[in-house]
């Protein structure tokens, strides 16, 4: 195959299979239809060409040469109708006779009327053009003159996305006129460049060859056609490799130009393998080549254009990790305003309890307000539940759909917010919100690929304040069933302590309490009153900002302080309490709270046994991990019942026990809570293992010292 006949083969095949894209994207697309039919035009246009260059006889020539001319005469007209459509401009009835006059010019070109004859020029045969060709020419520069002035005028009034689609496609027609009339030359008699001896070349198929790189970009940077096209790893890799080679390509055609002796075919396609072995294994090597040291040539090719998109990768690859809807919110705040620069945004979300949808946020800020006029069923919610869009644009020239009634129901609905796009909040199949964005500060529309991950965003976010909603909603009920079991734990223990103390001042109110019930019921009542003190006490604890008095102390001096303190109750069940201990082990600790958790532990393990068991308190000091602080632990093991399996996870919940016979050994079920806020004052851990008719160990570990504590630990609410 000859160098000349490549080019024009190469423009065939591209445009070919870019026209079949086009239309395989929405076959019913008046657009796209009319995008086939202008693609296949050049297709043939090019086809012939290639032939007119590979054939050796005139008889062949000619048909070929009469081939081509259907793909030039529907040129024009192609063209128009496409501009009309992608500028918004109604077809008239001017285009159906221009539809009419150049099929009435195809016609012609079956006899010698359009083209009499062919030309050999040393190298191609070209067409001779006939009294039909000088009609067409005439209509052919009036129809391309139309075009460029429409794009023209529609590109200065065109919103911006809009126009950057419209100017691409300018660029492209003006490449492709501004060459294509180059071919023209040999038709018209000139078989030379005016004032040289260089044959003419067939730039225009070259140019068609850069025209369908051209709409190539413009579908996939700036959504031409309305066709929105996602590249995977593998594709976008490809995309970098084939423009290298184009590069390399059309940089190779230059030189086989001017030096066509030292350019044989082998070395000519033996310099462009080359190319693409070392653009192959340089990108493996060094990925950051096509970039010139950074990405940001990779991001405008791929229409990755800003650097504010791997932070937003990055923040919806943060957002499962939010606990707070206040702090998500914020740190999304801080994403658009500083990164993406929106000049505004407003989040509306639906109230749980008072089910308005009202202003969540906003930037510049604004007050807190209700929007009475927005509900489940409103417009807004109506087009996206139906139409199922992932998003709604206020700007209708930006897209090359037809507005529904219902779509301009909803952008009525949110006018008065004057954003740019609105994206909803879903859980599920049910609204709860929508976010309203502005346009952005430097004025740079909003790309596909922007859209692309601001959808994305949304989705995450509508996902995680669900989810944090339903876990508030679940807390709230968890802290409802609580207040209720204290209710009812509080109202039966006080209740039971409360009536020998009510016995005894009735008795005492009726003069009717003698010598002995007053020895059977005093005791009673004034150990029943002290029961309720400490109840009272544990119950406050609860309530109080406590900041421990940390000091230097003996935590085993601690530990055998607690074992003495409790001596009466284990002797009584004639049990025995071995406690291992180094001494002078010295702890930054407040040693009143830390007896205390000690004793707590101890007079559980002290319960749980049956009598004459053996109870080992012990202290170890743990392998150093931390170079400025050392840790204890501390284990209380009892060979008791053991604690249920179900019960495990619930025994460190306020008002939880399971000591329920008899009023005096009945537990308050605030021990082991107490215990776990001691721990956490202390910056320690504190864990249980138990196992039913096997007993129960409990482990708790302590630094030796405290550091970075900068302010008092907040108390621990019941939870």
């Amino acid at each position: 195959m000859k160098f000349s006949e490549l080019i024009p083969l190469s423009a065939a095949t591209i445009n070919f299979f870019l026209s079949l894209f086009v239309f395989s994207r929405d076959s019913r697309s008046l657009l796209n239809r009319i995008y086939l039919l202008w693609g296949l035009s050049i297709t043939v246009w090019n086809l012939g060409t290639f032939f007119l260059f590979r054939v050796s006889n005139e008889r062949e020539a000619v048909f070929w040469a009469h081939f081509l001319q259907f793909g030039v005469i529907f040129l024009p007209v192609t063209l128009l109708h496409l501009c009309l459509v992608l500028g918004k401009i109604p077809a008239t009835r001017m285009l159906g006779l221009l539809y009419a006059w150049h099929g009435a010019l195809a016609a012609s070109n079956f006899t010698d009327f359009f083209i009499s004859g062919v030309e050999y020029t040393g190298y191609a045969f070209y067409s001779t053009a006939g009294p039909g060709f000088w009609i067409f020419l005439f209509s052919y520069v009036l129809v391309a003159t139309t075009t460029v002035w429409i794009l023209w005028s529609r590109l200065r009034a065109a919103p911006p996305l809009h126009r950057m689609r419209l100017k691409s496609l300018l660029w492209a027609n003006g490449i492709l006129i501004l060459f294509g009339n180059n071919d023209l030359l040999p038709i018209l008699g000139q078989h030379h460049y005016p004032g040289t001896q260089t044959p003419i070349y067939p730039l225009g198929s070259a140019a068609a060859i850069v025209y369908g790189l051209i709409v190539g970009y413009s579908v996939l940077q700036h959504q031409l056609l309305d066709i929105h096209v996602t590249l995977g790893r593998l594709a976008a890799r490809a995309v970098r490799l084939l423009f290298f080679l184009l590069i390399g390509l059309s940089l190779l055609l230059v030189l086989k130009t001017f030096f066509p002796e030292q350019f044989r075919p082998f070395a000519f396609y033996g310099c462009l393998g080359v190319l693409l072995v070392t653009a192959v294994i340089a990108s493996n090597l060094f990925p950051r080549l096509f970039g010139v040291g950074g990405d940001a040539l990779e991001r405008r090719i791929l229409g990755d254009r800003f650097e504010y998109h791997d932070k937003i990768q990055g923040f919806i690859q943060s957002i499962p990790w939010y606990a707070d809807v206040n702090l998500l919110l914020e740190d999304f705040d801080d994403l658009l305003v500083k990164t993406v620069r929106v000049s505004s945004y407003q989040i509306i979300l639906l109230e749980e309890v008072s089910r308005v949808f009202s202003l969540f946020r906003s930037f510049p800020e604004q007050p807190r307000m209700q929007f009475p006029d927005i509900h489940l069923d409103s417009p807004i919610f109506e087009y996206f539940q139906n139409s199922k869009v992932e998003y709604l644009t206020f700007d209708p020239t930006s897209s090359l759909r037809e507005e529904t009634p219902s779509e301009r129901a909803a952008r009525r609905q949110l006018k008065l917010f004057n954003p740019q796009f609105c994206f909803p909040f879903f859980a599920g199949d049910d609204p709860f919100g929508i976010l309203l964005l502005g346009e952005k500060t430097s004025g740079e529309p909003y790309t596909p690929h922007d859209l692309h991950l601001l959808t994305l965003l949304v989705k995450n976010l509508s996902l995680i304040i669900n989810q944090i909603r339903l876990k508030k909603q679940v807390s709230m009920a968890e802290e409802l069933e609580l207040i209720g079991r204290m209710s009812r734990g509080m109202a039966h223990d006080l209740n039971n302590l409360l009536t020998p103390v009510s016995t005894l001042l009735q008795l005492l109110r009726e003069d009717l309490l003698d010598a002995g019930k007053s020895e059977e019921l005093l005791p009673v009542a004034l150990r029943n009153v002290g029961t309720m003190q400490s109840y009272i006490r544990e119950a406050l604890f609860f309530s109080q900002n406590h900041t421990p008095r940390l000091e230097p102390g003996r935590l085993d001096l601690v530990i055998h302080k607690a074992v003495a303190t409790a001596e009466p109750a284990w002797r009584r069940k004639e049990m025995e309490v071995a406690v291992s201990a180094p001494e002078e082990v010295v702890v930054e600790m407040d040693s009143v709270l830390i007896r205390r958790l000690v004793a707590n532990l101890l007079s559980n393990a002290i319960d749980a046994p049956p009598p004459k068991s053996k109870i080992n308190v012990e202290l170890h000091r743990l392998a150093r991990t931390e170079a400025n602080r050392d840790w204890l632990r501390i284990r209380i093991i009892d060979e008791g019942e053991g604690i249920k399996r179900e019960h495990l996870k619930r025994i460190f919940k306020p008002y939880f026990t399971t000591k329920d016979h008899g009023d005096e050994t009945r537990g308050f079920g605030l021990g082991l809570a107490i215990c776990r806020q001691i721990v956490h004052l202390h910056c320690g851990n504190l864990n249980i293992a138990s196992e039913e008719k096997k007993g129960t160990t409990v482990q708790v570990d302590l630094p030796s010292r405290q550091i970075n504590r900068h302010a008092p630990a907040p108390a621990l609410h019941p939870s």
